[in-house]
């Protein structure tokens, strides 16, 4: 898109937004889940109603396919794509983007040799730290940049280094910064699950587990009782580990179907909730020490005959009385945190099909929808119900699964504004509230 294309796409979402201002020091979503990794938008001054049709872009710039979602950090853009067998090229690609025209700033692509299901680009979204942004691609090569042009200062090849064996679907699981270490699933050989290397230099701290499945699931950090507990969620248990030195501080079995520890646990208080597709949801509580209890879990196994809340991959909104997530086949459903008893489920959201998905992401008294079709939608998700009080279009859906057309790209939302991405483009649109 040239300068002029850009500038008239700009001015029309300006208009057709009611006079919404960019915001050029708005929040940044520096990595998955977020500043703080959970899933949730923190900005105020946030449009309460979306108008009606195609949201109006601020900009869209060309990309590649890819299930990553963009990271968004001191006015750039971090995005990965995969450059496909059309073009003959078989190369997975890094782009950092002017946040405020959508012009590439910097690029690097690698060539990569796909043997995974689903081989249509990089899965984890990247994580920007300060001058340094890091990027895992679907087979395991992990690269840290420079932010201001992209010099690679260390790089990795998990299968070639640590002898992983990937997981059916890749790699998945975004990295965790903690200090000076970057913490990240590696599979690999001699208990190397889990390796924390230097963050800026590579070189490895230590390694822990020795799970042969690795799962997709993100290594968070979580204070329960003023201890720190790095949480591992791999297809055998839900392990802790002490993050500074990565000895095993508990676990809990909790073994997974297909390896598909996917969600983000979400924690509240002394409890930590997961979910799992085909093995459903588990409450942890650790009010009683530093090793965590099984407060309920879910019985059944199965897809169909659903007991709770069994998401594939959608983390769950998790609040001190309920949890709001979207199960199996798409349905959005509300539990009772104290028991896992469903209070309610509706399809409004979402549709009816295996792996249906849609992103929650809770902003002050609301949640942002943003479903697989490319919808966003604002409602109230409450005890009582769901209540839609608004939907717009945000993005085509481009990758078939099950014979429909989806998105599984979790946006970011930062700077007021949501960026969002397929297999054709990625974009901004402002949100502010208009002044």
């Amino acid at each position: 898109m040239s300068a002029v294309s850009r500038s008239v796409v700009w001015l029309a979402g300006i208009c057709l937004l009611c006079g919404i201002e960019s915001q050029a020091h708005g929040d940044d979503w520096p990595q998955w889940g977020g500043p703080q990794r959970d899933c949730a938008w923190r900005e105020t001054g946030i449009v309460r109603k979306l108008p009606e049709g195609l949201l109006p872009r601020v900009w869209a710039t060309p990309l590649g396919e890819g299930y990553a979602g963009p990271a968004v950090a001191d006015g750039r853009v971090f995005i990965t794509d995969f450059l496909d067998r059309q073009t003959a090229q078989n190369k997975e690609r890094i782009q950092c983007l002017d946040a405020e025209t959508g012009e590439v700033k910097w690029s690097h692509s690698h060539p990569v040799k796909y043997d995974i299901s689903y081989p249509a680009g990089p899965r984890a979204t990247p994580v920007v730290d300060g001058n340094l942004v890091y990027t895992i691609g679907a087979t395991g090569q992990m690269f840290c940049f420079e932010v201001a042009d992209g010099k690679i200062v260390w790089q990795k090849d998990f299968q070639k280094e640590y002898q992983t064996s990937l997981p059916t679907w890749g790699m998945a699981a975004s990295p965790l910064v903690i200090g000076d270490q970057l913490i990240t699933l590696v599979g690999g050989a001699d208990g190397a699950t889990v390796v924390s290397f230097n963050k800026t230099t590579g070189k490895e701290i230590w390694r822990a587990l020795n799970d042969p499945q690795i799962g997709y699931c993100p290594p968070m950090l979580f204070e329960f009782g003023g201890v720190e507990h790095l949480v591992i969620w791999h297809p055998e248990a839900v392990t802790g580990l002490n993050p500074r030195t990565g000895e095993q501080m508990w676990e809990v079995p909790f073994p997974i179907q297909a390896g598909l520890s996917i969600p983000t646990p979400q924690k509240v208080g002394d409890r930590l909730f997961l979910t799992s597709f085909y093995n459903g949801p588990m409450m942890l509580d650790f009010s009683q020490g530093p090793k965590p209890k099984v407060v309920w879990k879910g019985t059944s196994d199965s897809e169909i005959k659903t007991d709770g809340l069994h998401s594939i991959m959608s983390t769950p909104i998790f609040t001190e009385s309920h949890i709001y997530g979207v199960c199996s086949h798409g349905q959005l459903r509300c539990l009772d945190a104290k028991t896992g008893k469903r209070q309610w489920e509706t399809l409004d959201a979402t549709g009816l099909g295996r792996w249906w998905n849609a992103f929650l992401i809770p902003n002050g008294d609301k949640v942002f929808l943003h479903n697989e079709q490319g919808d966003l939608i604002i409602a109230d998700l409450t005890p009582t119900g769901y209540k839609e009080i608004s939907r717009a279009k945000l993005i085509e859906p481009t990758r078939p699964v099950q014979r429909r057309m989806t998105i599984w790209s979790h946006p970011a939302f930062a700077m007021k504004s949501v960026f969002a991405r397929n297999d054709k483009e990625i974009i901004r649109v402002n949100l502010a509230e208009a002044k």
